[in-house]
């Protein structure tokens, strides 16, 4: 059974997204509640772990560990010599530091990686894992394509140096989110097998609102800021992945309903 706890945490996520919906969209948020983005982020990865957890255990919470110190890992190469995501710097308090990158951060990471996962697996649930790997790794960097025009531009929360036709941010960043995610994705679905339970069923329905959830709350405040490239770079994408899942979903629920006459 999915405990009260857990359904509090999940509850508590949705009132602070809503509020940060509406103080980042609108520009409200000010300077001495920027602790709250911190709160946002850590809650959201948060979720992640436990989703990650719940459905593969120990190994589950090994490899929230294992996208937590490795995404810090990769940050820290691209701030102190420009390597992996290009050259740029933090320019906004996300807490504590960790090899010169906020702790929040690394929950970010794991909190997109759970999220595409499941994305993937209703996409592609009878798959062979590599092509899951591959969609989720897209998933991944779909949401990345929001995430830091938002951020980098909008909100200033980092700042890159360099030129490109995508807001100025280097094309190499969105190649190494999706090799360095591609990498988390294989590891995990290499090493686990997709188990069903009710309360499985009820971190994995999370993810996918989750998932929606962030790209909504980004793409929101790239309109609000004309930031009409990203929007549309983003929503598309991100309504085919859901399609995909959809149209999976209701192909499982025909061939079902077929055996089950037979």
């Amino acid at each position: 059974m999915v405990s009260k706890w857990e359904r509090n945490v999940f509850r508590f996520f949705i009132l602070w997204y809503i509020c940060g919906v509406i103080l980042l969209t609108f520009d409200l948020l000010p300077s001495w509640l920027e602790w709250a983005n911190v709160v946002f982020l850590v809650t959201a990865g948060s979720l992640g772990a436990i989703y990650f957890f719940k459905n593969y255990k120990i190994f589950g919470l090994l490899f929230t560990f294992i996208v937590f110190f490795s995404s810090i890992a990769a940050e820290h190469i691209g701030v102190k010599y420009g390597f992996l995501f290009g050259d740029y710097y933090y320019n906004s308090y996300f807490g504590p530091m960790l090899f010169d990158v906020p702790i929040t951060i690394g929950f970010a990471w794991v909190m997109v990686i759970a999220t595409s996962h499941v994305i993937a697996l209703r996409i592609l649930p009878a798959s062979p894992l590599w092509w899951k790997a591959v969609v989720a790794a897209v998933a991944t960097v779909v949401l990345d394509l929001i995430i830091d025009p938002v951020a980098f531009i909008a909100k200033e929360y980092w700042i890159w140096s360099g030129e490109s036709f995508y807001y100025n941010i280097p094309m190499f960043n969105f190649y190494s989110w999706f090799g360095l995610s591609l990498l988390f994705h294989l590891m995990l679905l290499l090493f686990t097998s997709h188990t069903s339970s009710k309360e499985n069923a009820y971190w994995e329905k999370n993810m996918y609102v989750l998932y929606g959830l962030m790209v909504g709350m980004f793409c929101m405040i790239a309109l609000s800021s004309q930031l009409y490239l990203a929007f549309f770079a983003t929503v598309i994408p991100a309504l085919l992945l859901y399609a995909g899942t959809k149209k999976n979903k209701e192909f499982i629920h025909d061939t079902s309903k077929k055996k089950q006459s037979i």
